[in-house]
């Protein structure tokens, strides 16, 4: 293989091997500060990250608040708290080598307010910002602001350039780089959009030289691109790697870094990558985001696949369509159904599912009444972890709603990525990862359940294997 050269990332020389920066507890200080010890750059997580009591412990993120907005101020508090935790811990274990990135999602609940409480709190702790899930025009402001490179995560050349057009041109001096995040391959949330099929992947090669292109006619600077999602073996990438049509080229591993000594995902979910198959993880549109999103097959997302299935249209007043009528709910309030439907319905209500919950898009689902009365119960609870929430209709707006019906089709993020990071009940939670990582079953270096430190993970990875 090629020999993988230093590139010049948030104004270091550095090896351009990248960690993703993955949400909610699972990159953090300690696996970022690692990360760069080996002399690559580290990533960790600014989306409600841990903080510690005096004792080390994790202080868990309660909510006390009564209202929604008294408690997505409390979650502000909890993120800014959390990522400058984090910050310290990874410039600490990084002991001064290589880099340390933050990476936020654009789309969380207040997003901008975290992300400056943390760069002010940790001032010259962290190099680089990451930052997806939406289109973040404010990021290169704030990056500038604290003097440091921002790192825009993109699926395609169409989204830098709007990006580049409206904001980044102004700022850019302090571009380190782009994050190339294949829409298809990477785990949690996928830059999927309305023209692109989920089930007709492409290559990213050419994907990444428009990129490439559209940068350089835009005259922003030759800074890395960060090819992100499907990268496993650099041996697979040989042909990107000094290649003057693409440019420089860093790669960033997601999955990967999951199983090592310094991950700090429960054993329970580290077992579990060991045995997934080929297609056990589903490319699904669950997320309160309204994002397409890659996560592990499980109990979790069979159930909200049940519910959609569950499902049928309604109206208010008959029509030559919904021709059956239906009592719904504790009053027996009476709706309208085709008649083809009707049988369906009596079927799941046989099986359980008795409580219809009604969705923004005029249908009714059918679920038990245990399941009814959690979803109720979560939807009561939000605390503005999203921008917009489709799941609860918050949204961070003056007006404190998306101005729709909470859908109960979808479910509440923050609760259970808290979980499944925390408690490790990896059935009945969210399991981000990315599509590849069934490769972990017959990768030689994870052989008899081996679970190697970030640096022998990265020293492999400059193998090319």
């Amino acid at each position: 293989m090629k020999p993988l050269n230093p590139l010049m990332i948030s104004g270091r020389d550095v090896l351009p091997v990248v960690e993703g920066g993955k949400g909610v507890a699972v990159s953090n200080g300690l696996s970022a500060g690692a990360w760069a010890a080996a002399g690559g750059v580290g990533t960790f997580s600014g989306v409600n990250a841990d903080s510690y009591d005096e004792n080390g412990n994790v202080i868990p993120q309660i909510y006390k608040g009564k209202t929604r907005r008294e408690r997505h101020e409390e979650l502000v508090a909890y993120g800014i708290q959390g990522g400058i935790a984090q910050a310290r811990i990874a410039h600490d274990m990084s002991g001064g080598a290589g880099r340390l990135h933050i990476n936020v999602l654009w789309e969380m609940g207040g997003a901008e307010r975290v992300l400056q409480g943390v760069m002010e709190g940790a001032r010259g702790l962290i190099h680089g910002i990451t930052c997806g899930a939406g289109m973040p025009y404010r990021l290169a402001e704030i990056a500038e602001r604290f003097r440091v490179h921002y790192y825009p995560i993109v699926s395609s050349a169409r989204a830098f350039s709007a990006l580049w057009r409206r904001s980044y041109r102004k700022s850019a001096e302090w571009m380190g780089g782009v994050v190339y995040e294949d829409p298809w391959l990477a785990g949690g949330h996928n830059g999927l959009s309305n023209t692109e099929n989920p089930r007709a992947p492409e290559s990213p090669y050419p994907r990444v030289a428009a990129l490439r292109k559209t940068m350089r006619e835009a005259g922003s600077p030759e800074v890395p691109i960060f090819m992100a999602g499907g990268v496993w073996y650099l041996r697979e990438w040989a042909d990107w790697i000094d290649n003057p049509e693409l440019g420089p080229i860093a790669f960033q591993f997601g999955t990967r870094p999951l199983l090592t000594k310094e991950s700090p995902i429960p054993d329970s979910w580290k077992q579990r990558l060991l045995r997934l198959a080929k297609g056990d993880v589903l490319l699904h549109r669950f997320s309160p985001t309204g994002f397409y999103s890659s996560a592990v097959r499980n109990d979790f997302l069979d159930e909200l696949s049940g519910r959609s299935e569950r499902q049928v249209p309604y109206t208010t007043e008959p029509d030559e369509t919904h021709d059956a009528a239906l009592a719904v709910g504790a009053r027996g309030r009476q709706v309208f159904i085709p008649q083809g439907d009707l049988e369906k319905v009596r079927s799941w209500m046989a099986e359980g599912h008795t409580e219809a919950l009604r969705t923004p898009d005029n249908t009714l689902i059918y679920v038990t009444p245990e399941r009814a009365r959690e979803i109720l119960r979560d939807q009561v609870e939000c605390m503005g972890c999203l921008s917009a929430c489709s799941f609860s209709n918050w949204a961070q707006s003056e007006s404190g709603s998306t101005g729709r019906r909470a859908d109960p089709r979808s479910f509440c993020i923050q609760k259970t990525l808290q979980s499944i990071a925390h408690d490790g009940d990896i059935e009945n939670n969210l399991m981000f990862a990315g599509h590849n990582a069934y490769r972990f079953a017959s990768d030689p270096f994870f052989a008899n359940g081996r679970v190697p430190t970030v640096r022998e993970l990265v020293d492999r990875i400059l193998t090319g294997d």
